[in-house]
């Protein structure tokens, strides 16, 4: 893919033409190139009829061949319903394209891949999985964005079984991974171990739900995770991913709201908008660590934060250790495919995490606990990581 973007219609001037954003959009932010060039007849048979029926004829014979003969492998498939698009909502597949277009971007920016976003005209579970299953052999990799919960665990699960390619939805996994990798960090720095901590997640959407899981996973002492009803324990009546919660956290049973259970909590995680009072922060322990993620407004204050906490991370680009999930999804895909990797595993999203968190290494400090959105070693340190995870674990083709 391409960042020129093709010419087209000029977007009105009178309302757009001293806004740079819409200088950057204006035309689309993609095009497709040839990487061969048609300067003559031979050329030319060779690139379509009649040398690519040959080509054909060998995939057909041999399917693993279109590893080699077509981009499909080293293309990944960027696919939303425009449900739940950045901090914007619900806005739809048509205005969700600039977004999956920018996250193309991403793609071959940092990872050197090819990328197509595709946005659906439905919302309904069994049409999305059977439109991407349907697609799939035009791809190397799934990677679903923006879809609401709790559809979006769903239709993951479903493409996961279906496909042998690497799916990932990455307002889950790609949020999950970063926010491990700057806790590993940020425990280091209060001089901790991930096993001493206890979490408290405010969201039990996507991202909350993937982010106890992983946490989960690399040891976390003790996580509770509330909703917007109070603390998930044991006592609530709820279904799918939520009784996961109730089932996997809070094992002291505490049934208070977010706000009490922050007394003398290690961790706050926020992933869920709202905010959240200072003297709720002002309870946490001491040396605590306070993630708040919502974006463009985080649900803690960051100054005030700061007052009370050892080590602060937000969501924003202007400000100190911003998780992003930039970090995470482009060296997650250029490793899977590189290894020829038929699924994207756990082990391998807790090897992007340590990846990332050991670019910072040596230098770590309170507000350095993860590189820069822009730091070109990541993509490379993550992409190793989970290529060499896959390989062990045998997960490859």
């Amino acid at each position: 893919m391409s960042g020129n973007p093709a010419s087209g219609d000029h977007v009105g001037t009178d309302r757009f033409a001293h806004d740079p954003a819409f200088a950057v959009h204006e035309g689309g932010k993609l095009s497709v190139s040839s990487t061969r060039s048609i300067a003559s007849i031979a050329d030319l048979a060779l690139t379509y009829t009649p040398g690519v029926a040959r080509v054909s004829s060998a995939i057909a014979a041999e399917p693993d061949l279109a590893r080699r003969f077509t981009w499909a492998p080293r293309v990944v498939a960027v696919v939303s319903d425009g449900t739940a698009v950045l901090g914007l909502g619900d806005i739809g597949p048509t205005a969700s394209l600039p977004v999956m277009e920018g996250k193309a971007c991403l793609f071959s920016e940092f990872a050197g891949l090819s990328s197509v976003p595709i946005v659906l005209s439905t919302t309904d579970v069994d049409e999305i999985v059977e439109t991407v299953a349907a697609i799939a052999p035009s791809f190397g990799g799934i990677n679903l964005e923006d879809i609401s919960a709790p559809r979006c665990f769903e239709i993951e699960a479903r493409l996961r079984e279906r496909l042998d390619i690497p799916v990932m939805h990455d307002d889950q996994h790609g949020t999950a991974i970063v926010v491990l990798a700057a806790l590993r960090n940020a425990a280091a720095v209060v001089g901790g171990e991930l096993g001493d901590l206890r979490v408290v997640v405010s969201g039990a959407g996507a991202a909350g739900v993937a982010c106890t899981k992983i946490l989960l996973e690399a040891g976390v002492g003790e996580i509770a995770v509330a909703d917007s009803q109070g603390v998930l324990h044991a006592g609530r009546e709820v279904t799918g991913t939520k009784q996961w919660l109730v089932e996997n956290t809070n094992p002291t049973g505490f049934a208070g709201t977010m706000v009490s259970a922050l007394e003398g909590a290690d961790v706050y995680l926020g992933v869920s908008g709202g905010s959240v009072p200072e003297a709720a922060i002002a309870s946490m322990a001491e040396n605590c660590i306070v993630f708040s993620l919502a974006n463009p407004t985080p649900e803690v204050d960051p100054e005030m934060a700061a007052r009370y906490a050892a080590v602060v991370a937000t969501g924003r680009s202007d400000l100190p250790n911003q998780i992003n999930n930039v970090l995470a999804f482009p060296g997650v895909f250029r490793g899977a495919i590189d290894a020829g990797a038929t699924r994207i595993t756990e082990e391998m999203k807790l090897a992007a995490a340590a990846a990332i968190a050991g670019v910072v290494g040596d230098e770590v400090r309170a507000d350095y606990i993860v590189p820069s959105p822009l730091d070109r070693r990541v993509a490379t340190a993550v992409a190793e990581a989970v290529a060499a995870c896959a390989r062990e674990q045998g997960v490859t083709r």
